[in-house]
């Protein structure tokens, strides 16, 4: 049986303790430290090895909610090419940047990444499309952003949760505010931590990069569609771009010494002009449009089947009961879904098959 006294040296510091007492020499005065957690909503004694953070950050990757990810759309939808970006792909990217900025900024990597891999485990299928598609059946009241928070504190582990820290949590939420989002600042809306400050930068950072290269390779745009001056301000790659605007963030935020992450103006401008090129460009083309009313109508069909079918939706999800009320349920099992999976449900409901004699 595994004895954690073994763990413990002349000093009688556990692993963790020695990891703890190693954050408050190495890291910043802004970092968010393992021991100082504001806790989890469900009190839990401590892993002998692994800091807080670190612990969340396990959990989050081994949930089921994260393996789905390889099969929900980033943009587009259901892609059959091998090197479209999926949701996890996004997800891993953003990770890496954010660590990336995290550790030049000695802040906490374990924080930033628990942070990066859960943000966008409340996504729809269908990306942004199945997201408006559940937002119109609950009068505006879905964001995949709450979604997320509500994936790891209530759906996973078969209704438990992950009962993660409020530190993961606060970034999980305040992560994205949509398109109109500030992308730097400090707004009441950030994350309350550095960590998930550097996690919102680096998901504006890693979208607006691989969704252009994407649409690039897709055929959508070509490069002489996107703006000079984000070419010019940014690079000509997409390894140009990301190196640009991360060490951009990591040398402003350390010359501000504020507890927020900068960009030059010159920089930050080009960031934003871009990411309204791919907004009216690539999001609201008429191409990707079409297909995205296509995956709410699946969407919406899918809604309105297990309303008036309860008892299929609790024999799909597996469930012997349900926990909340059924407008909630249906939202909350289609919002798990994956594309492959809610494009098989639908063809299952609602294709007629061949009548074989």
């Amino acid at each position: 049986m595994f004895d954690p006294e073994k763990l413990k040296s002349d000093d009688n510091l556990s692993i963790r303790e020695k990891m703890e007492r190693l954050e408050h020499e190495i890291l910043s005065g802004f970092a968010a430290k393992s021991d100082e957690s504001q806790g989890r909503e469900r009190p839990e004694g401590e892993c002998h090895v692994r800091p807080a953070f670190q612990h969340d950050r396990d959990r989050i990757l081994h949930s089921k909610a994260f393996r789905r990810l390889k099969h929900k759309t980033q943009v587009f939808l259901a892609p059959r090419g091998d090197h479209y970006r999926t949701r996890l792909t996004h997800t891993i990217e953003v990770s890496q940047i954010a660590r990336t900025i995290s550790k030049a900024l000695y802040l906490n990597e374990d924080l930033t990444e628990a942070i990066a891999l859960g943000h966008d485990l409340g996504h729809t299928p269908f990306g942004h499309a199945g997201e408006f598609a559940l937002q119109e059946v609950l009068d505006g009241e879905f964001h995949h952003w709450e979604q997320s928070l509500r994936v790891v504190d209530k759906l996973a582990m078969g209704g438990r949760g992950l009962n993660l820290t409020w530190e993961v949590r606060d970034g999980i939420l305040k992560h994205s505010k949509g398109r109109e989002n500030a992308i730097m600042g400090n707004a009441d809306d950030f994350p309350s931590t550095m960590e998930g400050k550097a996690v919102r930068a680096a998901d504006v950072i890693a979208y607006t990069t691989h969704d252009l290269q994407d649409a690039i390779e897709s055929g959508l745009l070509t490069e002489s569609d996107v703006p000079a001056e984000c070419i010019g301000s940014l690079g000509e790659t997409t390894s140009q771009r990301i190196n640009t605007m991360v060490s951009d963030a990591i040398f402003e935020t350390a010359q501000s010494g504020e507890a927020f992450i900068s960009m030059s103006s010159q920089v930050l401008g080009a960031l934003e002009k871009l990411r309204s090129f791919l907004f009216d460009k690539v999001y609201f083309s008429e191409a990707v449009q079409a297909e995205f009313r296509k995956s709410r109508g699946v969407i919406h069909q899918l809604f309105d089947y297990y309303l008036d079918n309860p008892d299929t939706l609790l024999a799909h999800s597996g469930k012997s009961e349900f926990r909340y009320d059924l407008k909630r349920e249906v939202v909350d099992f289609i919002a798990g879904m994956s594309d492959s999976y809610a494009l098989h449900t639908w063809e299952e409901l609602f294709r007629p098959r061949p009548w074989s004699w």
